[in-house]
């Protein structure tokens, strides 16, 4: 997966479709590596810091995503022709 993101981060034209292919490998992989923490060390306390490690992930990398790419949209540094609405530009202020 961090391979695929890789390849996505070099070949796509713009901000919103690069941060598309690097912020979806990251939740995943992050899950990979903390199950398996939690199987191999087995007790209430990894359990218990791998869900909250999980969880506080899920909650913030979508925000951060979401304010990359509002700060690449209103900074202009994404193909227009590319996008099928663009909300963002109906913004009067």
């Amino acid at each position: 997966m961090c391979f695929a993101a890789g390849v996505g981060l070099i070949r796509f034209p713009d901000v919103l479709t690069r941060l598309h292919a690097a912020t979806k490998p990251q939740i995943f992989g992050l899950i990979a590596v903390t199950t398996d923490v939690a199987v191999n060390n087995f007790s209430l306390g990894t359990v218990t810091l791998v869900v909250a490690i999980v969880v506080f992930q899920a909650l913030t990398a979508p925000m951060a995503a979401h304010l990359v790419a509002r700060a690449g949209h209103d900074s202009e540094h994404l193909r227009t022709d590319l996008l099928i609405v663009d909300e963002l530009g109906k913004r009067t202020g």
